[in-house]
Formats: C-alpha cells, sequence, structure tokens
C-alpha cells in the first residue's frame, strides 16, 4: 500500500485580538473565461477539509461554510507599520479573496516549493515570484474593493505582475470594500438556427408592419370614399330638408262607404253581410282608385286649381312646377301629396291631403270627399235605371197580355154563343134533374096500374108514351153535354175552351199587378241614394308644418345611400376577383 504524503502546517491556535468589523462586501461578478464553460466542475480537490489559515475575517464574514473555522493571525499595528509584508497580507486580505481561491494559492504554492506560512501568504509569494495564482481557466476574476489599496499594493508587493495590474490580476473599483462573487448568466452566442429564427421572426415582423400600414391606408381611403359618396350627400340632403326645403301641411280625415238597403233586399247570405266591410269593400276599392285617378286630378285642378299651389316664388325648386309643366308632370306631384289608403279589416278610407298651405289642404279634403260621394251614388246610378226601365218594360207588357187575353174570351164567347160555360152547365143539369123526376112518377103511375087485375087500357097508353117520352129528352140533353150535335161543339169543350181563356186572363191581371209593384219600387229606389258617405274623422287645419320631416328623411337617406355604396362595392369587388382568377 502506498502512503500519501502531504506537506505539513503550522496549525497551532493563537490567541489574536478581535478582528475589526468587516466592511460590506463588493458584488462579485463572474465571467467566463475562454475555454471554460459556466457549470465546470468548482472543485478543488481538498473536500470538506478545513484550514485554520482559511478563515480569515475577510472569508468569515463572506461565506456561512467558513464561519466557524479559526482565523488567521494578523499582526499588530506595531508590526504592520515595520514590516512591508504586513501590508502586503493586509491588502491582500482587502481584496475579499474566496477560500476556494486561497486553497488554490495554497495548492499551487506547495507545487513551486515556497515556504507559506499562511494562505495569504501563498497568494504573496506567488506575486512575488511572477506567478498568477489565479490563471487557470475555472477561476472568476474579482473586483476590489478601494482604488486605494490597490494602489498601495502595487507599490509594496514589489516589481511583480501582480503589483503592476497586469494579466488577470484583479482590479479594484472606487467604493469597494470586502465583496464576494456573485455568479451570472453568461452572453450566449446564438447559433445557426436561432439566426434563421430571428431572421424569420424579423421578415415577419416586417410583413406584419407593411400589412399594418396597407390595413391603414386602405381604412383611410375607404373613409374617403364614405365621405364623398355617402357622408356628403346626406349632410346635403339635410341640409335641404332642413333650411331649403318648402314647409307643407298634411290635413288627414276618415271616410266610410255604407248601403242603404234593407237586410231582407239580398236575401238571408246579403242580411248576415250587410253592415260588414265585405258588403262595401268593391265600392271602397273603386273610390279609392277614382280619387287617385287622372279625372279626380283634372277636377280637382279646375276646381280649386292644383297645379297653380306649386308654381309660386315660395316654392322651392325641387318641389316647384314649371309654368310649362304637363300634365303627367302635374299628375306626378298629385300622387305624392294625395295620400289614399284603404283598410280592408275596418272598411275605412284614410285620405291625407298635403299642400303649402294648411286651408288649402283642407279645401282640398273637402272637395275629394265630394267627389267620392259622387262616385259612389254614380256606381249604382246605372243599376238604379236598368231597374227602372225593366220594371216599365215588364208592365207594359203585362197589360198588352192581358188585353190579348180578355180578347180571347170574347172571342170564344162568341164563337159558342155562350155567355159562360158554367150557367149553360147548370141549365141543362137542372132540366135533366126535372126530367127524371118526372120520369120517375110516370113510372111509379104505371105500375101502380099494371098492378091492378084488371087494368084500363086507355089510361096504361098515355102513361107509357110520356115515359118514352121523358126518356128520349133525358137522353138528349145528356148528349147536348159530351157531343156536339149538328157539327156544334159540346158543352164540354165549350166550358173547356172558356175556362182557359179565363184563367189565363187572371194570371196577366196577376202579372200586371206584379210589374205595378216593381215600377213603384224601381221609381223609389231610383228617387234614393243607396250608397253614401259616412265621414268619421273630418279634415281639421294643422297649425305647424306636417313635412318634410327632416330627422327621417335624412335617416332614410343615409340608408339609401349605404345601400348603394354597398352594392357597389360588392359588384366591383366580385368582378376584380373574377378577373384576377
Amino acid at each position: 500500500m502506498t502512503m500519501l504524503k502531504a506537506a505539513r502546517f503550522n496549525i497551532r491556535r493563537q490567541e489574536t485580538p478581535a478582528p475589526p468589523a468587516p466592511r460590506p462586501a463588493p458584488v462579485l461578478v463572474a465571467t467566463a473565461t475562454p475555454g471554460e464553460m459556466l457549470f465546470d466542475n468548482p472543485e478543488d480537490g481538498f473536500g470538506d477539509q478545513k484550514f485554520e489559515t482559511a478563515g480569515g475575517p475577510v472569508a468569515s464574514g463572506a461565506r456561512a461554510g467558513n464561519a466557524g473555522s479559526p482565523q488567521e493571525p494578523e499582526p499588530s499595528a506595531g508590526t504592520e507599520a515595520n514590516h512591508p509584508i504586513a501590508h502586503e497580507l493586509a491588502a491582500i486580505r482587502k481584496e475579499g479573496l474566496t477560500g476556494r481561491q486561497l486553497r488554490t494559492a495554497r495548492r499551487l504554492a506547495q507545487s513551486h516549493n515556497l515556504p507559506a506560512t499562511s494562505d495569504h501568504d501563498a497568494v504573496r509569494l506567488l506575486r512575488a515570484a511572477g506567478i498568477n495564482p489565479f490563471e487557470r481557466g475555472s477561476m472568476l476574476d474579482m473586483v476590489a474593493a478601494e482604488p486605494g489599496t490597490a494602489v498601495a499594493a502595487a507599490g509594496e508587493g514589489g516589481g511583480g505582475k501582480a503589483g503592476g495590474g497586469t494579466g488577470r490580476a484583479l482590479s479594484p473599483l472606487p467604493g469597494d470594500g470586502v465583496q464576494l462573487p456573485q455568479t451570472i448568466k453568461p452572453i450566449q452566442v446564438p447559433s445557426t438556427e436561432q439566426r434563421i429564427e430571428v431572421n424569420h421572426a424579423a421578415e415577419i415582423l416586417r410583413m406584419q408592419q407593411d400589412i399594418a400600414k396597407r390595413r391603414r391606408r386602405k381604412l383611410a381611403l375607404l373613409f374617403v370614399r364614405m365621405f364623398i359618396f355617402v357622408l356628403l350627400p346626406t349632410l346635403i340632403a339635410g341640409w335641404y330638408f332642413s333650411s331649403v326645403a318648402t314647409r307643407q301641411y298634411g290635413t288627414k280625415s276618415e271616410f266610410a262607404v255604407h248601403k242603404a238597403e234593407s237586410p231582407q233586399a239580398g236575401g238571408a247570405l246579403g242580411g248576415m253581410l250587410q253592415g260588414t266591410s265585405l258588403a262595401t269593400s268593391q265600392d271602397s276599392i273603386a273610390v279609392q282608385g277614382y280619387l287617385q285617378s287622372r279625372e279626380a286630378m283634372m277636377r280637382l285642378e279646375g276646381d280649386v286649381g292644383f297645379r297653380e299651389a306649386f308654381m309660386g316664388a315660395a316654392i322651392d325648386p325641387i318641389l316647384r312646377l314649371p309654368p310649362e309643366a304637363s300634365l303627367e308632370d302635374a299628375y306626378k306631384l298629385y300622387k305624392s301629396h294625395i295620400l289614399i289608403s284603404y283598410d280592408p279589416s275596418e272598411g275605412i278610407i284614410r285620405m291625407e291631403a298635403i299642400a303649402p298651405d294648411p286651408q288649402l289642404s283642407v279645401e282640398w279634403s273637402k272637395q275629394l270627399i265630394s267627389y267620392a260621394e259622387e262616385q259612389v251614388d254614380q256606381l249604382t246610378h246605372r243599376l238604379r235605371e236598368d231597374a227602372m226601365q225593366s220594371s216599365d218594360e215588364g208592365y207594359t207588357d203585362a197589360e198588352v197580355k192581358l188585353l190579348e187575353a180578355q180578347q180571347k174570351v170574347i172571342t170564344l164567347q162568341e164563337q159558342f154563343k155562350v155567355l159562360n160555360s158554367e150557367t149553360e152547365l147548370t141549365l141543362l143539369t137542372t132540366q135533366i134533374g126535372t126530367l127524371d123526376n118526372q120520369l120517375i112518377q110516370e113510372r111509379l103511375s104505371l105500375a101502380q096500374m099494371e098492378a091492378n087485375p084488371n087494368p084500363n087500357a086507355a089510361r096504361l097508353e098515355p102513361v107509357k108514351r110520356r115515359i118514352i117520352t121523358l126518356e128520349a129528352e133525358i137522353a138528349t140533353l145528356r148528349t147536348r153535354l159530351t157531343e156536339g150535335q149538328g157539327g156544334e161543339s159540346s158543352l164540354a169543350q165549350i166550358q173547356g175552351q172558356l175556362r182557359l181563356a179565363q184563367a189565363e186572363v187572371e194570371t196577366r191581371q196577376m202579372l200586371l199587378a206584379q210589374s205595378l209593384q216593381a215600377k213603384e219600387t224601381a221609381r223609389i229606389a231610383a228617387n234614393s241614394q243607396t250608397r253614401y258617405l259616412s265621414i268619421s274623422v273630418a279634415p281639421v287645419p294643422p297649425d305647424v308644418p306636417t313635412y318634410p320631416r327632416v330627422f327621417e328623411n335624412t335617416l332614410v337617406t343615409l340608408l339609401i345611400l349605404i345601400g348603394i355604396y354597398l352594392m357597389i362595392s360588392m359588384t366591383v369587388a366580385i368582378l376584380r376577383e373574377q378577373v384576377s382568377s
């Protein structure tokens, strides 16, 4: 077994005075030397061994691992004043070297066979020999506390490299005291992949900035186009409606069409519909169409002068009619100023007349209502005339037919020489009955005579002859009832023809009476009004202008312009996409 040998050190505890209060430790900045990585193994080879000389006041105040280690004996103030070595050791202590650096310097002094009595003395001897104990790549450069100390060390350390401040010697900074090293993250040079990523990110950023710039430019152009094609025309329209447009007054009125017929006039179904809007819906629609027609406009022009109301200098240029305006231009203005609507659920016609003057609008409304009432009456005028004419013709025809029937009866009476067939029939039936009674009496008398055992022949013969005569007369009378004699018609035929003629006369009389009643009814209907208007809302002149409605009209103008702009923009975008593709 090979035994390890190590240099002996004097580790006897020496009584030293209490050290002065340690100064604040300077901030130590760790930098990676060339050829050395940041995470190299910091082990110095001593493990957990502690050294008495490495536990000075600076190291014990800076590291917790060295807090309990024995402190190196320091020379007294008198010794420091007499020996320059004491000044150098004091300057080295002020550098704030770590325990690892001190152990490394002691190990390096042992390898060079330098008689070091302590770790600081090993640093002094190495620097005096021209060796920098902290030249290895795994060590950290330390920053000294004060520049005065560095100057003193440079002046008293001889001509070594450490005293000259060359190479890797620690450089003191102004205001630094006892400092400990502090690790920092090294600056790493980006790799090729990182550079590619950085270039890619820069390109993306440039593209994003370019896109944002183009987007801002397009947005600005959009705002300009919206202002020119939408906002500016809207502002002009709002200015026109608020300042230039002529103030107009609208007069509203409501009326309905009613029927004057009784519920029985149209039967059961007519009675159910009577009084509802369905009974007069056609008349109401016809009145609405008439009031919106050119005929109504021409009548209004002839009565109150429609076009003259819009030809004055007080009318704005857009609404004003020129003196040479055509009828079609006036009719367009009429349709926009006479608004008529019909509500089929309620059967009410609503009308609004708009004019530059309130009294003029009321006059137009009343005039149009009178036109509507005349039109309603005119709708049934032809019907009433036709009914009157038909009733007159029917009555005349009934009179003629009645006269013909009566003449036929008279002709039959003269032909058959019979005034009344019923009287003749009654007379014949009476004669036949009388003769039957006589025949019965004679037969009874004959029977009594023949019942005598010795009848008288002179009395029997006359009775038998009377019986034969009565039977012959009765047969003749019966023949006259059903059979004609000598080419004459029988009483049955005469009675039948006379009854038919008399029945026809009675029928014609009844038809004549009905025709007369229909004629009277038609005359009454022709003289009365079957359709009439009932005004539910009378026209009243307004005291403030009704039109133009500035806000509503401006808003509608804005919406229309926006719709037109969007439609044109979409069309242009679609065409551009089709052309580009």
